[in-house]
C-alpha cells in the first residue's frame, strides 16, 4: 500500500514543473509567431541561468567569467530565435548544444595566442577531459597510445595537439628563468646583430687602411669615426688644420688608387 500511495505524491510534485515548462514552451511558440521584442526579452531573462551555468563550465580557462556569460547569452538569443516548437523537442534540448557551440567557437577563435589549425584546437580541448577520465579509470595518467585509442585519433595527432595547447597561453617574456630566477626569458632571446651587415665593409676598409702610414690612419679615424673637425684633429695631434686637410686628401686618393689597381688586376686575372 505504501508503494501504491507514493505514486500520486510523485505525480503531484512533478506537475507544477511540467505545467511551468509547458507554459514557457507556449510562450516560445508565441514568440516564433509574433517576433515581439518584449517577449524575446522575457524569454531571455527566464533562460539566462541556463546560459550562465553552461558558461561556468569554462571557468578554468583564462577568459573572464563575464566574457563567457556574454558569449553564452549570445548563444541563448540564437537558440530563442531559431527554436522550432513544431519539432516536438524541449527548448532546453535545443538551447544547450546551441549555447555550448557558441562557447566552443569563442574559445577556438578568440583565445589562442597564435594561429593553430582548427583540428588541433578542437582536439586539444578533448584531450583534457579524456585524460581526466582515463586517469580516474586507470588510477594513473594515460599514455599517448591510450589517449589516442580513447579519442579515436592517431598518436601523432595527440602529440601535435599537446604541443598546440602551449600556444593557448604562452609564457610571458618577463617570466623568470634559471635556477635562482636571476633573469627573464627575454634576456635569453637572440636579436639581430646590426653589425653583421657591415662586416664585409669593415674587413675591406681595414685592408685598404693598411696601405697608409699610421698617422694618416689615425687622422681618418678621428675624422670619419669620431666625427671630429679638422681643427680639432690638428689640435689633438699637434699639427695645423691645413696639414690635416692635406693628409685626408692624400689618404683618400691613395686608397682610391689601391682600389683601382686591385680591380684592374682582378679583371686581367685568368679564371
Amino acid at each position: 500500500m505504501g508503494a501504491v500511495g507514493d505514486i500520486p505524491r510523485r505525480r503531484h510534485v512533478s506537475e507544477p514543473a511540467a505545467i511551468e515548462r509547458r507554459a514557457w514552451e507556449l510562450r516560445l511558440a508565441r514568440y516564433q509567431r509574433t517576433r515581439e521584442p518584449s517577449e524575446r526579452e522575457v524569454l531571455f531573462e527566464r533562460f539566462l541561468p541556463l546560459a550562465r551555468s553552461l558558461a561556468a563550465r569554462y571557468r578554468h580557462t583564462s577568459e573572464s567569467f563575464d566574457d563567457l556569460v556574454q558569449v553564452a547569452s549570445l548563444g541563448l538569443l540564437k537558440a530563442i530565435d531559431r527554436y522550432d516548437p513544431g519539432r516536438g523537442h524541449a527548448f532546453s534540448s535545443f538551447a544547450v548544444p546551441t549555447i555550448l557551440g557558441e562557447l566552443r567557437r569563442h574559445m577556438r577563435d578568440h583565445t589562442w595566442s597564435i594561429h593553430v589549425p582548427r583540428e588541433l584546437q578542437e582536439l586539444s580541448q578533448r584531450i583534457g577531459p579524456a585524460t581526466d577520465q582515463l586517469s580516474t579509470t586507470l588510477g594513473r595518467p594515460p599514455t599517448v597510445s591510450e589517449l589516442a585509442d580513447h579519442i579515436g585519433v592517431t598518436e601523432e595527432l595527440v602529440l601535435d595537439a599537446r604541443q598546440a595547447t602551449a600556444a593557448y597561453s604562452p609564457a610571458s617574456l618577463d617570466h623568470p628563468v634559471g635556477e635562482d630566477d636571476e633573469g627573464a626569458l627575454v634576456d635569453r632571446l637572440g636579436s639581430e646583430d646590426r653589425a653583421l651587415s657591415t662586416v664585409e665593409d669593415s674587413v675591406l676598409l681595414d685592408h685598404y687602411l693598411a696601405h697608409l702610414p699610421a698617422r694618416s690612419r689615425e687622422v681618418l679615424r678621428l675624422r670619419f669615426e669620431n666625427d671630429l673637425k679638422q681643427r680639432e684633429i690638428g689640435a689633438l695631434l699637434g699639427i695645423s688644420q691645413m696639414h690635416v686637410s692635406r693628409l685626408i686628401r692624400q689618404s683618400l686618393q691613395h686608397i682610391q688608387a689601391v682600389v683601382a689597381a686591385e680591380a684592374a688586376e682582378a679583371d686581367v686575372r685568368p679564371e
